[in-house]
């Protein structure tokens, strides 16, 4: 059992320098040795436990969406009304902090990624805005039935509306565009149209 845990514990540790030097530095930075010194550790131990790149960096993306998920779980506790539940999951994307500004600029860099080989993690670096555009249509249903959003909406469609506005709005705040207080007005104003204004007080 020691040893199991051992192992994951190391596998973590070069997982993780992956990701400081994605969000840091991108992917194009993170060779196999690059990682094995961020890491601290031997180049031979990096490749006993990833044989190939493909692996870490597929290990490292699901530690991320991992990280990603917790911060949303943390974000929707604290939510109550409908509203609140997806402005909970639309604000945690945005980049306004220290752990979400590193999840979206990691997230960019494996995007980057794969713009520039389409062939490398396609498939997989597609599936978690596939997993959070269906649960975040899934919230909006359950606020469609409960009266909160008309019943002409079509909530996948508003689904994916949303979180390509929100991605587009973590773009310009890590751009310097506008600061992340700006993207949130946005995104609030969005959900008054969607949700109805909320009443004073």
């Amino acid at each position: 059992m020691t040893a199991k845990v051992d192992h994951e514990e190391r596998r973590r540790q070069i997982a993780e320098a992956l990701l400081r030097i994605a969000d840091t530095q991108g992917l194009q930075s993170a060779s196999m040795r690059a990682v094995a010194t961020e890491a601290g550790v031997s180049l031979r131990l990096v490749q006993y436990y990833f044989t190939t790149k493909e692996g870490l960096l597929l290990d490292a993306l699901a530690r991320l969406g991992t990280q990603l998920q917790a911060r949303m779980e943390r974000w929707i506790g604290q939510a109550r009304a409908p509203r609140e539940v997806v402005a909970a999951i639309l604000s945690c994307i945005l980049p306004t902090d220290a752990e979400s500004r590193r999840i979206t600029r990691t997230y960019a860099a494996y995007y980057a990624l794969v713009l520039g080989d389409p062939e490398v993690l396609a498939k997989q670096a597609a599936q978690p805005p596939v997993v959070l555009e269906g649960f975040l249509a899934k919230q909006l249903r359950a606020a469609q039935q409960a009266g909160g959003i008309g019943p002409e909406r079509d909530v996948e469609a508003v689904a994916a509306g949303l979180l390509a506005m929100v991605n587009g709005l973590g773009s310009s705040v890590l751009g310097g565009q506008r600061t992340g207080e700006q993207a949130l007005a946005v995104l609030a104003y969005h959900l008054d149209e969607l949700f109805g204004r909320p009443e004073a007080g």
